[in-house]
């Protein structure tokens, strides 16, 4: 590394729920620089959402997001010719990646019509503590749990 880091640029809210978390989320759902098709998405994913939850449909999507973010990681070390997965703490604005990429690649993975539709399944079964991004994130404690013993070999 030569230079300097780079600095982190402001992301701007987004204009219907005015919340930069909704911004983050729709930057991470969208393919090819389609932000318009992926915010529509979104959208029609928080008001399915809130039609079968009877519920605000942002704060379903909060409380899911919640619910699936980790706490733990491991990562790989070598030590003296053996691999140990090494558990450790994650920064808070790394958490919130991880959550909304579990989010988005378990949405696509399943079995509905649309991708508003996978994407509200995903994010009403989150809420509920179900899904396959909260059993993700249960297995990650599950591992960093197991490996808790070589927590000494931290970076």
């Amino acid at each position: 590394m030569r230079k300097s880091r780079a600095k982190k640029r402001p992301l701007l809210p987004d204009p219907k729920f005015n919340d930069t978390l909704v911004t983050r989320f729709i930057n991470n759902l969208m393919y090819g620089g389609k932000k318009v098709t992926a915010s529509n998405v979104f959208y029609d994913a928080i008001e399915i959402v809130a039609k079968r939850t009877n519920e605000d449909g942002l704060e379903v999507f909060k409380k899911g997001l919640a619910n699936i973010t980790p706490q733990v990681e491991v990562k790989s070390r070598r030590v003296g010719g053996a691999t140990f997965q090494i558990p450790s703490e994650i920064r808070p604005d790394k958490k919130i990646a991880m959550g909304m990429k579990w989010m988005i690649l378990y949405s696509r993975r399943r079995n509905e019509k649309s991708m508003a539709q996978k994407l509200a399944g995903e994010i009403v079964a989150a809420s509920k503590e179900e899904g396959a991004a909260f059993k993700k994130k249960e297995d990650t404690h599950k591992m960093a749990e197991a490996n808790k013993a070589f927590s000494h070999f931290r970076f």
